[in-house]
């Protein structure tokens, strides 16, 4: 009898996952956006340029990150590489919810905020649908990912 069990994803070294994000940003930057964000397909995301406010010096901050459109929102996972912690695009849309979205087509703003309850439960499935390992990569982290919904808004005055 043979016994089947699943191994956990392996992720890539640490440096590599930060050369990886330096560069697209870089890719980004140098094409004057350009290159680096898409829009997302049947069972793939799309990337995002996100634009926050610096939780503790106020300044403007971007990171680019996978989403998905879920009716007139954008939806992304505050997963920080699968690494513990949260990463700090998080952290300031937590201390200031208003924020930018560069897409393909243009910019919007937006305000974020945590998925939580059935809501959160169906955008992970839908989740699920594009990263069949999502469950696994989760499970790496100490704590639960958030997944966080960027609703689109006028920015405030």
């Amino acid at each position: 009898m043979s016994e089947h069990r699943e191994r956990a994803p392996r992720l890539p070294p640490r440096w590599f996952i930060r050369f990886f994000w330096s560069a697209h940003r870089a890719i980004y930057r140098i094409s004057g956006g350009r290159l680096g964000l898409w829009r997302p397909r049947r069972g793939r995301y799309g990337t995002v340029r996100l634009t926050t406010t610096g939780r503790r010096t106020g300044q403007q901050r971007s990171v680019i990150v996978g989403y998905f459109q879920d009716g007139p929102n954008l939806v992304t996972l505050a997963m920080n590489g699968w690494a513990d912690g949260e990463p700090a695009w998080w952290l300031n849309l937590q201390a200031h919810p208003y924020a930018t979205v560069d897409l393909v087509n243009g910019s919007r703003a937006v305000r974020a905020r945590a998925a939580e309850g059935a809501e959160r439960t169906r955008l992970w499935a839908r989740w699920r649908d594009i990263d069949r390992q999502l469950d696994a990569y989760a499970a790496m982290r100490s704590s639960e990912t958030a997944v966080v919904i960027l609703e689109p808004q006028p920015k405030p005055s």
